[in-house]
């Protein structure tokens, strides 16, 4: 039984306004750049329009080459809206309290970004709250701008909500501290963590509780309607095996692979009935499992620039010769033959 290829992700071209606008205050025409990865007018405007995370990943690149300014993420944070993140910031807009606008944001991400390793989350406690964004590692010159114009962005259109700047109480960011590093303090009144254990923000109780002066309380319930249609349509799966391949990302990692049982407990089944059921549909567990890694594995050789031991990593291989190993016998070239094909290509 055939099903769709694992792809890294993607999000909505909206966020593009951002950088546009961050180019130009930079004194950038955004057009040709732009132009060149496809982003035409027609495109930037049609409706539901996604790009690609790797794809992404190379413009912010290139547009930091262009300006010469590393720190652009932060800049293209500080100029996000709401109305990018598109029904689900829309509905954001309208939540009684900034805490609610938060989790909503949060809560309804895929309806305009997804990673297929992992999602952002929103975990409340009675002194505040966490804003925990999943961002692809290592890091590199590719993807450190997106974390930079997440958590930026978030603090942006929270404010917009709030009517007034808004501060974190404490952000904590993954990778090391860049050369730009103190162009990241006006985020937060603590500063910030750098090469902590995972991508966040921390709101207080007195932030959560601020009162959006736009809330109407029926519009409110009528887009949360709204987005919970959406979201449903968006992620329902066609059968068990595409199901257990979108477990698969979060849980290949760090140099070991997943097996049945612990699938079996994240779908809450016994393990026999998911071996059963898997038997129906044509397929193994293993078979998804090699090939959701192939399909990966291509997709990071392609469209990022991993080392091939980061990659056997971000797959749970042993080591990089395992995964030299699987990768040549899955398409019958080794990964290096793999991506100097593809460079030649593009």
């Amino acid at each position: 039984m055939s099903r769709p290829r694992v792809r890294l992700g993607d999000l909505s071209v909206g966020f593009i306004q951002s950088l546009e606008e961050t180019l130009r205050q930079l004194g950038h025409d955004p057009t040709p750049l732009l132009e060149r990865y496809g982003l035409h007018a027609t495109r930037l405007a049609e409706a539901g329009a996604r790009l690609s995370i790797p794809r992404y990943m190379h413009l912010g690149h290139a547009a930091i080459a262009l300006t010469g300014e590393p720190a652009l993420g932060l800049h293209m944070g500080r100029l996000s809206r709401l109305s990018q993140a598109g029904l689900a910031g829309v509905t954001a807009a309208q939540a009684p309290s900034l805490g609610e606008a938060a989790r909503t944001l949060l809560r309804f991400e895929p309806l305009y970004a997804a990673n297929y390793r992992g999602q952002s989350s929103y975990q409340e406690d009675p002194h505040g709250a966490w804003l925990r964004f999943y961002s692809i590692s290592p890091y590199n010159d590719y993807n450190r701008f997106v974390v930079d114009s997440v958590l930026a962005g978030w603090l942006a259109q929270l404010s917009a909500v709030a009517g007034a700047p808004l501060q974190a109480e404490r952000v904590d960011i993954e990778f090391e501290a860049p050369a730009y590093a103190a162009q990241y303090q006006a985020l937060s009144s603590t500063g910030v963590q750098f090469a902590a254990e995972t991508n966040q923000l921390r709101l207080s109780r007195a932030a959560l509780e601020l009162r959006n002066p736009a809330h109407c309380p029926s519009t409110w319930q009528h887009l949360l309607k709204l987005c919970e249609h959406e979201l449903l349509e968006r992620t329902r799966t066609r059968g068990l095996a595409e199901r257990i391949a979108h477990l698969l990302g979060p849980l290949l990692n760090g140099g070991r692979e997943p097996d049945l049982e612990e699938v079996a407990r994240h779908l809450q089944l016994p393990t026999w009935t998911l071996r059963r059921k898997l038997a129906e549909e044509g397929t193994q567990f293993r078979a998804i499992l090699n090939d959701t890694r192939r399909d990966l594995a291509m997709t990071y050789i392609r469209d990022t620039e991993l080392a091939f031991g980061e990659i056997a990593y971000l797959l749970g291989f042993a080591s990089a010769e395992a995964f030299q190993r699987a990768f040549k016998r899955w398409s019958g070239v080794t990964p290096g033959e793999f991506r100097r094909s593809q460079r030649r290509s593009a």
